[in-house]
């Protein structure tokens, strides 16, 4: 493997995808397709994805010793000694500096949600993610400060009920993740993640089902608050998507949100789908 891909794969492009976030207000809003400048678009996405590569090279960094036990994260270029810390770290300091010049040109607001969103992406690698719980609400802070920041970027207030759905949505898959990960380590989860094995049996399945629920009720009230009834017949696409996420859990296919979209094709179908339904009852009027 050459040293350019390694360095690319240090960029977790397909963790990406979290950063669509971003558009979810402006896309809900009805406002996603009037932004006619295309570097309006792009700009906030564009910071969001070299600042959040940045975080995951850091983590990189910090867990290099525990990746080294892990059975799919050995390979990774820090863990497997193809990319010196060094070297790591200087890259990263690169992606900052070039997200922080994008987002200090789009507003001050943007620029302090993501520079909140480093700082705790930050918090998280170096220790939280050893703390019970404490770990599974930096990961929601950082999809709520997406929302916020997309918000920031194009100008749309966030919902209560939008808010809502996002913090527990995002609880509910970090959730997943989490017992995903605590299934498929089992005896040498303590290695990798000292969090995992602090989290008693049936924890984990009980907070994935309060909060999947919980995301169907305020989703629920949401799209009834936007008074479109072609938005209320995504919902139960919501309930299927959310059911099919705890079966892929359980069924030890793994819980990362950007994986089991991805490879998951029923889980595709039910999101273009949704996005396709959605954006048909907001725009097509």
């Amino acid at each position: 493997m050459s040293k350019p891909f390694n360095f690319f794969a240090l960029l977790r492009v397909r963790q990406w995808l979290k950063n669509l976030m971003l558009f979810f207000s402006a896309f809900l809003g009805g406002t996603l397709i009037s932004h006619s400048n295309l570097l309006q678009v792009l700009i906030p996405f564009s910071a969001f994805c070299l600042v959040s590569s940045s975080t995951y090279i850091l983590n990189d960094v910090f867990d290099r010793e525990s990746d080294r036990h892990h059975p799919d994260k050995r390979t990774r270029p820090i863990a497997s000694g193809k990319i010196s810390v060094a070297s790591a770290l200087l890259f990263a300091s690169f992606l900052l500096s070039c997200s922080v010049i994008l987002a200090w040109n789009i507003s001050l607001t943007f620029f302090v949600l993501m520079m909140a969103y480093f700082t705790v992406s930050l918090a998280y690698s170096a220790k939280l993610k050893d703390l019970v719980l404490v770990d599974i609400f930096c990961i929601s802070a950082g999809f709520l400060l997406r929302l916020q920041a997309g918000g920031a970027a194009f100008n749309i207030v966030i919902s209560e009920w939008l808010f809502l759905s996002v913090f527990l949505l995002s609880v509910f898959l970090s959730t997943g993740k989490r017992l995903a990960e605590k299934q498929h380590l089992g005896d040498v989860a303590h290695h990798h993640r000292k969090a995992l094995v602090a989290y008693p049996k049936g924890f984990l399945e009980g907070a994935m089902y309060m909060t999947g629920g919980s995301v169907l009720v305020t989703y629920t009230m949401y799209v009834i608050s936007r008074h479109s009834p072609l938005l209320l017949y995504s919902v139960p696409l919501c309930c299927f998507g959310l059911m099919r996420y705890i079966l892929r859990v359980q069924s030890g296919k793994g819980g990362d949100p950007t994986e089991s979209l991805v490879r998951d094709v029923p889980l595709l179908i039910v999101g273009v789908v949704w996005v396709s339904m959605v954006g048909w009852g907001i725009y097509g009027r």
